[in-house]
């Protein structure tokens, strides 16, 4: 698969990670603020591969 794809599909994933952490932000905040983490990660990553 193309870089293209890649970063979409990274991009795709912070956004089903960030989703999650705000759905886990009343349970528990630590694990939503892990997913949040993650969640950035995978968006400057997706991000980066966009655009070099």
């Amino acid at each position: 698969m193309g870089d293209d794809v890649w970063a979409l599909l990274l991009i795709v994933l912070g956004g089903f990670l960030i989703g999650g952490a705000y759905s886990l932000w009343k349970v528990n905040r630590v694990a939503a603020v892990a997913l949040g983490a993650c969640a950035v990660l995978a968006v400057a990553s997706g991000a980066l591969r966009l655009y070099p």
